[in-house]
């Protein structure tokens, strides 16, 4: 699967391209998926990150603000933030060190 953002929606496509559905439609800056496809990390314009599922139902916010950039790190997720540090996470949110 291929995540596909301009002018901040988010939109899900298939390996050849195809649409398969919009996630976000708006506010987006950056997007990852985990390593089975399953799971969408999810950075906003107000430094908020979110946790989707493929289908692109909400489940949880990762961190409320300050964040620019989040990506996962196996089966946890690496949060970059304003300040340059990097946050990481447990796929619940919860906190586990800064780097």
């Amino acid at each position: 699967m291929i995540l596909k953002l301009n002018n901040g929606k988010l939109e899900l496509r298939k390996d050849n391209g195809s649409y398969v559905r919009t996630l976000v439609s708006g506010h987006v800056v950056d997007a990852d998926l985990n390593d089975d496809e399953t799971l969408v990390v999810i950075t906003l314009d107000n430094g908020h990150v979110e946790l989707r599922k493929e289908s692109g139902s909400y489940m949880r916010t990762v961190v409320s603000a300050h964040a620019v950039r989040a990506r996962w790190a196996g089966k946890d997720i690496a949060v970059q933030l304003e300040n340059g540090k990097t946050e990481l996470r447990k796929e619940s949110g919860s906190y586990i060190r800064t780097i």
